[in-house]
């Protein structure tokens, strides 16, 4: 036994029914007290071993039920093999019959309970006198489960075993010439639904049944509203198809209107099967109905050699109802069966009398157009809203990036939510890093508005080299304009060479007169912990949830630079509308089962198992389709335009007026760059005034580049360093050519400076390309699979016609619904509508966000950086 708490090991149970088999077997353990523990000690164990923890890992081997079921058969022998009258052990699960009869006696004798609908009818004496073998006294055990032993999706309902022993061994039946008869009940079995037509004169009603099992009998009911007879006709594919129509039978009042469809009838074919039923040697009378009903069922046995459910020997009887099942078979063992109620249907042939109701049913078509009508104004809405998105998504590259400067840095700059929280005053941003700064920048765009309120604004800052580990971001603005007040939320910096990433938490106000009164602001970079922090993880699962996941409000503010439109997230919101009422109104009228367990109880409000259920159904039904769609529309990769093509104007290919103020200022503002890194060891440059001034820069150029030739270590510092000032002294070589040497103050000024600048530039090449082949390689970039998978562009077709098609769909059932429920019924389902969506929209949904929000912030999962196809231009140029 176990000493200690939790569930028994399998070794330890297996012990534990041998020693109750054990002593079951002793001719002293009579008394009722002994046999009650025995019993209530192996129904406990079999229902704990069913329903321990890790049965699906660890399935209970199928003997277990054997070994329970021989301590239960002893017992009834022992205690029942005196006694001529029928002995009944009653347990948790089940109850076991035992009764002794006289081999002639056997003959159609009933074992069980036909009061309690469970009871065994055996065949005539003489179809079993050959394999009893001329014993005189046959003892008889049936026994009734609620539970299957073995389970299986197949079996619902009891199970039944038989057994005939002559009290030392047991008895075979097999191949019997007459059948045996088995009933059990299914107490928890649905209510059949009634689907009733009007036949009018010369038509016929035509009734879909859905095969997906070969081995199952249909039970096809068609009860007439008055005393005459049908021929109903079977057929597959189509309906009264002459290939499969060969059953035919005449219903008619002496036989209850009933037909039985065999698996052979079905021809062991799955697939849609037709009823046809038409009147039959009978006058039609104006208003005559026809009132359908249908089920399946099937009849298995447990075969212990194969160890699965099978139905050799076994076919269905024709007192099945719901609630019994009929079995016959002939031969005993362990026997089952399985019930199907039929799911609510509408005659699709129907389909132009039921939409010629609608000047009488016009409730769900008015409910309908109007959803669409709402569809056609947002969608023209978010049309416009994603023409103005589009127009603002494109990042921005600062006016103020040397034209030589390669080293790319990604700004995103997120303008909060506040009231006002967006600025029209000039911003500048200055990033400062442990190997140098950048030059002061200007966020701002001449063919876009910036820092909007709830915008999120990205820019291209470039630099000379590597800044290395960005510390701090200075932020400030002028305080101009009509509106200068800017709440900045978060900055986002990302190096786009090494993809590292730093986050800036600001959460202020820059302006004169709110928060702490500054228009100018250092921050810091955000330190590993503070990022994944509770609150910070949790505020950005939060609004990103609200913002893209939570589909309906998404429609108002989605994330800047989504894929995913407002137009397509319209869409898919429609049509998540029209599956949910399609769904709705298809389980809406279900008949309630008064049998279903309740699984939760709060107060006045009760959850059954039946709705469960049905809840369970619905959204296999209505999610898989729906969130295909939106996952096709959301991770569609946007199109990447490559701009190897020449696309600039005749304008911008003009060249610029050469001055010598515009040579002398180039090379002040190369100088000055590069004086910017604290490794490239040079003081900031005073202005130029003069030619004269000019040899002097190049003189210090050439000790910079001394200063990188000696530098045996080669890293990306140097090489981007090195290709700045390469680019800087090739376009310095070019203006000079192209200026004329009266603009010096002599020519042998002019020769100097050409010279001095063309071996410069033939000098910082051969520095650039020797740092480039000795520096190490680059981290690798990190692959897009990494963060998820991306379809192609062309794959938003696929969603549209996905869209469409399920749209299409469920506005056809919902209607044939609506009209085949009548005005009343569908009222009432419209206000049962409303207040579903309520729940989902407003309470479900954003329960969802929050609970999926802690989730990741309780995992402290780090915020990603999504790549956006801007990135991608980026590195499409490099």
């Amino acid at each position: 036994m176990e000493t200690t708490v939790g569930e028994p090991t399998d070794d330890n149970r297996d012990k534990f029914i041998q020693y109750l088999l054990a002593g079951t077997k002793e001719s002293s353990l009579l008394n009722n007290d002994t046999i009650s523990h025995i019993i209530n000690c192996s129904t406990g164990i079999l229902l704990l071993s069913m329903k321990k923890c890790d049965i699906q890992t660890n399935p209970n081997p199928p003997a277990l039920f054997e070994q329970v079921f021989e301590i239960f058969r002893i017992i009834a022998s022992r205690t029942g093999s005196v006694t001529s009258q029928t002995f009944v052990i009653k347990h948790r699960k089940g109850t076991i019959y035992q009764r002794s009869y006289k081999s002639a006696d056997l003959g159609n004798a009933v074992l069980g309970s036909e009061k309690d609908g469970e009871f065994v009818k055996l065949p005539s004496y003489s179809a079993l006198r050959a394999q009893l073998k001329g014993q005189s006294t046959i003892y008889t055990q049936m026994s009734m489960f609620s539970m299957n032993p073995h389970p299986s999706d197949d079996i619902s309902g009891t199970v039944c075993s038989i057994l005939l022993s002559n009290g030392e061994s047991d008895i075979k039946l097999e191949n019997l010439t007459e059948m045996i008869e088995i009933f059990m009940p299914r107490p928890a079995a649905l209510a059949l639904t009634n689907n009733t037509v009007v036949l009018e004169k010369n038509t016929n009603a035509l009734t879909t049944i859905n095969v997906s099992d070969p081995n199952v009998t249909v039970i096809f009911n068609a009860e007439p509203s008055a005393n005459l007879s049908l021929v109903v006709t079977l057929s597959r594919g189509s309906p009264r198809n002459s290939t499969y129509s060969n059953s035919t039978a005449v219903l008619s009042p002496t036989g209850g209107y009933r037909w039985m469809i065999t698996p052979e009838m079905l021809q062991q074919t799955p697939g849609v099967w037709y009823v046809d039923t038409r009147l039959f040697n009978s006058t039609w009378e104006p208003g005559l109905t026809l009132t359908f009903t249908s089920f399946m069922s099937k009849c298995l046995y447990w075969h212990t050699g194969r160890e699965t459910w099978t139905t050799d020997g076994c076919q269905v009887g024709e007192r099945s109802t719901p609630r019994l099942a009929h079995c016959l078979c002939n031969h005993l063992t362990l026997f089952g069966s399985t019930f199907f109620v039929m799911p609510n249907y509408v005659d699709i042939s129907r389909t132009a009398e039921l939409f010629s109701t609608v000047s009488e049913n016009y409730v769900v078509l008015a409910l309908l157009c109007a959803f669409f009508g709402l569809y056609l104004v947002t969608l023209l809405w978010a049309g416009y809203a994603d023409r103005r998105s589009r127009s603002k998504r494109k990042m921005t590259l600062l006016e103020e990036n040397h034209p030589g400067a390669q080293y790319n840095y990604l700004i995103s700059v997120q303008t909060g939510h506040r009231k006002n929280a967006g600025t029209t005053a000039r911003v500048t941003v200055k990033l400062t890093g442990t190997e140098g700064e950048s030059e002061t920048h200007t966020l701002t765009d001449p063919d876009k508005p910036v820092l909007e309120r709830g915008a999120v604004d990205m820019f291209l800052l470039a630099t000379p080299f590597p800044l290395g580990d960005v510390r701090n971001l200075r932020l400030q603005h002028d305080n101009s304009g009509g509106r200068p007040s800017w709440y900045i939320s978060k900055v986002t910096i990302q190096d786009l060479q090494t993809r590292h990433v730093w986050h800036f938490f600001c959460d202020c106000w820059l302006s004169a007169d709110r928060g702490d009164g500054m228009t100018k602001k250092t921050f810091n970079a955000a330190k590993s912990n503070e990022i994944a922090s509770f609150r910070n993880i949790f505020q950005s699962r939060t609004s990103t949830g609200f913002r893209d996941e939570h589909i309906w409000v998404s429609i108002v503010d989605p994330p800047s630079r989504s894929p995913f439109t407002r137009a397509q997230r319209v869409s898919c919101c429609m049509s998540l509308l029209l599956c949910t009422m399609a769904i709705n109104i298809a389980f809406w009228n279900i008949p309630i089962d008064e049998s279903s367990p309740v699984i939760f109880t709060l107060g006045s409000l009760q959850i059954t198992w039946q709705e469960i259920m049905v809840g369970v159904q619905s959204g296999l039904l209505m999610f898989p389709i729906n969130i295909l769609i939106i996952t096709i529309f959301r991770s569609i990769r946007p199109r990447i335009i490559s701009n190897s093509q020449k696309d600039d104007s005749e304008e911008n290919l003009r060249p610029r007026a050469i001055t010598i103020p515009t040579i002398l200022k180039d090379t002040e503002e190369v100088i000055s760059l590069v004086s910017r890194s604290p490794r490239n060891k040079m003081s900031e440059m005073p202005r130029l005034e003069s030619t004269t001034d000019l040899c002097s820069a190049l003189d210090r150029v050439h000790e910079f580049l001394q200063l990188m030739q000696g530098e045996s270590e080669s890293d990306p510092h140097w090489v981007y360093c090195s290709k700045f000032l390469l680019a800087g002294l090739c376009h310095l070589l070019m203006d000079l050519e192209r200026l004329d040497g009266k603009n010096f103050q002599s020519p042998q000024l002019y020769q100097q400076a050409l010279n001095n600048t063309n071996v410069l530039v033939r000098k910082a090449e051969m520095v650039f390309t020797s740092h480039l082949a000795y520096c190490p390689p680059p981290a690798k970039r990190k692959k897009r699979g990494t963060d998820g998978c991306w379809l192609p562009w062309w794959c938003v077709f696929l969603g549209w016609f996905l869209l469409l098609s399920i749209s299409a769909v469920s506005t056809y059932f919902t209607l044939l619904y609506g009209f085949e429920y009548g005005k009343d019924k569908s009222t009432k389902w419209v206000m049962s509508l409303g207040l579903s969506l309520f729940q989902s929209i407003f309470i479900l949904q954003p329960l969802k966000v929050i609970g999926i929000a802690v989730f990741f912030a309780l995992l402290l999962k780090p915020v990603s950086v999504e790549e956006t196809e801007e990135i991608e231009q980026v590195l499409l140029r490099k």
